[in-house]
């Protein structure tokens, strides 16, 4: 089949050259007959080549097919030869494995019999055993003079009892170990972290002393008829006391950030020494913005002390605010480093995340930044004041936990807690007397700007009189009279105080115009 395959394309190729002679013979037929003759002999010798090209082909082909047959058998009966060998493989491994198989069968069989003769003796020594088990039961009843149960229920009770006993002494040596060792080695890791983290205590004060370069300053300070001390006094807040002190001039008030703001535009008032109304308005707005400044850098050295990176530039800002605020006495920016480093200092001994307690640690009293200015307990606005800037939910917890507003969910918020009470309870740290008597300034004034028209109120002489700045379009000088008689009345009622207190109320009209 394959010869004749290949003969295919030869014999086509010669049916169409015939073919094509014979339509050349014809037409040479029709044009000329004395080309026939050449057509023919052409033709022939084409017809010979061919049917020799064919035969020769044919023999290759022929000779092809028989070698392609003799490998093929040879392939075959080689393949035939390994299968015929590999079945012999196979049966000898049935053959084996079925004498296996018998094998064990045989020794199934033999254990069988064994195990069955065994089951069959230990059937009767089990009821030996229970005839045997039957008649002591018998004879400890008629001996003990107790049921199987009853007995049964002593043995239980005394040794449950027994247990108990035993149990109840091994928890309480246990939970005495355990508390011994737990306070041992809690006073040793507080002891080592206070040791580690030794800050100073800063203890408030509600005066500030400027020195002056001569007696002269004085009498410039306070201008003609003291409308230079009133402009600084009202712009600020405070209350300068200009008294017999040599080359000193006293600025009291109760807020660190009014004294700040009066103590840097008083210098700079100093070292410009041009003292008018419209210079102090100048240099007090400009002292409040260096005072920015430092709050800014305040919050950022703050983070820098406590290890704590990546918080927000407004978070530094708010933070450094409580450089100006204070806790019973104690300065609420180091106290907020200082618990930082302890909570840090606590979890590194307690293989917490050292780096998450710094940071609750320092913005733990964020809050208390912004009491004044903002509804709610430092605990929820510091809370609000962490959620805002995105900080993780275990310093968010810690903040909220420090004063019991919500469960500790890490242990992180509990070394917070401890680092607080830690920082507010050593000796000297705290005074009551200084918070309570900055509370009652504050409520005094916030008492005074409740009144409507109202626009400013300082308190000013350590709490023993309120200056009130009224809006003049709102209130006339009958109005600014009444207020004063209103105002001096809440007070006596809602407040309580020493002595008594002087209610100042101004009202300033300003008439200003510039010439072109």
């Amino acid at each position: 089949m394959s010869s004749i395959d290949a003969l295919g394309p030869y014999v086509v190729a010669l049916v169409v050259g015939l073919i094509a002679l014979l339509l050349g013979w014809l037409l040479r037929k029709t044009i000329a007959e004395a080309k026939i003759k050449s057509a023919e002999e052409h033709a022939r010798r084409v017809l010979e080549d061919a049917q020799r090209q064919a035969e020769a082909r044919q023999r290759e082909v022929l000779v092809e097919a028989k070698d392609e047959a003799f490998r093929i058998k040879r392939e075959a009966e080689r393949e035939i030869r390994e299968q015929r060998a590999e079945l012999q493989r196979l049966e000898r491994r049935l053959v084996q494995r079925e004498e296996n198989q018998e094998r064990k069968i045989e020794a199934l069989e033999r254990r069988e019999r064994q195990l069955a003769e065994e089951e069959f003796r230990l059937a009767g020594v089990r009821d030996e055993i229970a005839r045997l088990k039957q008649e002591q039961h018998a004879e400890l009843q008629r001996i003990a003079g107790l049921s199987a149960e009853e007995a049964r229920a002593q043995l239980l009770a005394a040794a449950e009892a027994a247990a108990r006993e035993d149990t109840a002494a091994l928890i309480r040596r246990i939970e005495a170990e355990a508390r011994d060792e737990g306070e041992r080695r809690a006073r040793d890791i507080l002891a080592l972290a206070i040791q580690r983290c030794a800050s100073e205590h800063t203890a408030e004060v509600t005066v500030s002393v400027v020195p002056l370069p001569n007696e002269e300053m004085k009498g410039r300070i306070i201008g003609r008829e003291g409308r230079n001390i009133r402009t600084l006094e009202s712009l600020t807040g405070v209350d300068l006391i200009i008294d017999d002190t040599p080359e000193a001039v006293t600025i009291s008030s109760f807020d660190p950030v009014r004294r700040e703001v009066a103590r840097l535009a008083l210098e700079k008032l100093m070292a410009d020494g041009r003292i008018h109304p419209g210079r102090i308005e100048e240099i007090v707005e400009k002292a409040r913005r260096e005072l920015d400044d430092v709050v800014r850098q305040a919050g950022e050295q703050a983070a820098f002390e406590a290890g704590v990176h990546g918080l927000h530039p407004e978070e530094l800002e708010v933070l450094g605010r409580l450089k100006f605020r204070h806790s019973y006495g104690q300065n609420l920016l180091r106290h907020s480093v200082e618990v930082a480093l302890l909570a840090g200092l606590l979890a590194t001994h307690l293989d917490a995340d050292a780096k998450l307690a710094r940071r609750a640690g320092l913005l733990h009293d964020i809050g208390k930044a912004l009491t004044h200015e903002v509804e709610g307990t430092h605990v929820e606005i510091g809370a609000d004041l962490a959620r805002r800037y995105h900080e993780p939910p275990e310093v968010i917890n810690a903040i909220a936990y420090h004063h019991g507003e919500e469960e500790a969910t890490s242990v992180e918020a509990v070394l917070v807690a401890a680092a607080d009470a830690i920082s507010a309870s050593r000796p000297g740290a705290r005074k009551e007397t200084v918070e309570m008597y900055i509370k009652r300034l504050q409520t005094l004034e916030q008492l005074a700007t409740s009144f409507a028209g109202v626009e400013k109120a300082y308190a000013i002489q350590a709490g023993r009189e309120i200056r009130v700045m009224v809006k003049p379009a709102e209130i006339d000088d009958a109005g600014a009279a009444t207020l004063a008689r209103d105002l001096a009345k809440k007070i006596e009622e809602d407040l309580k105080y020493p002595g008594q207190i002087k209610v100042t109320v101004l009202r300033e009209t300003r008439v200003v115009e510039y010439a072109r």
